[in-house]
């Protein structure tokens, strides 16, 4: 699973990667999160608004730090 948050390091950017983090970490699954800063490329991605979360090349979330229960069920649905 390629996991990135899309933001240029603000501290609700931050706060989302660590979310992602404790709840794979909580649930046994391994991933790395990558944090993206680049302009160009989260426009690329077509994310007007940060914090945005980026599941597989398909994006999940934009515009706020979603809820747990958002993460978990991402983070779920993947698994095998």
């Amino acid at each position: 699973m390629e996991v990135k948050v899309l933001g240029a390091c603000c501290g609700n950017c931050s706060k989302v990667v660590s979310l992602i983090e404790d709840v794979a970490r909580e649930n046994g699954t391994t991933l790395a999160v990558q944090q993206i800063g680049e302009m160009r490329e989260i426009v690329a991605y077509g994310v007007m608004s940060t914090p945005a979360v980026v599941i597989d090349g398909k994006v999940v979330h934009a515009g706020s730090v979603p809820d747990r229960g958002k993460v978990e069920a991402w983070l779920t649905e993947k698994q095998p």
